[in-house]
């Protein structure tokens, strides 16, 4: 199996997303509000995944322009999700690059009184897989 296609497994298992089932609308891209950033767009992005070409993906400066707002989600009428495959992507890049560096008992220091609960939750499940 090849480097890609294992990456194309992996960003499919953490997103829990299946990108065959985009029927390319466009709708996802329409509604980006980062849309004019992007060399990828969402729906292409996609494709891509489908299509198990990582390497461009990973490459591409969209990986980091898009803004985990999720309109693409709610406009998507085949529950494709492509935020949830470009927040996989990430994931992937950092964990290559060593990004799963802090331990459970450092991160208590770290924290600040302001800091909604919410936001501590979602990152540790995030990054704790």
């Amino acid at each position: 199996m090849t480097t890609e296609k294992k990456q194309a497994e992996l960003i499919r298992e953490i997103s829990g997303v299946e990108p065959l089932k985009c029927m390319k609308c466009g709708k996802c891209s329409a509604t980006c509000p980062a849309y004019n950033e992007m060399d990828i767009k969402p729906h292409q992005f996609v494709s891509y995944v489908a299509n198990e070409n990582i390497e461009a993906l990973v490459n591409s400066k969209s990986l980091w322009k898009c803004l985990s707002c999720f309109a693409c989600i709610e406009r998507c009428p085949r529950n494709v999700q492509p935020g949830k495959l470009i927040d996989a992507a990430r994931q992937i890049v950092l964990r290559q690059k060593g990004g799963d560096y802090l331990k459970d008992e450092e991160i208590p220091e770290l924290l600040d009184e302001e800091l909604p609960q919410q936001l501590l939750v979602s990152a540790y499940r995030r990054y704790k897989r």
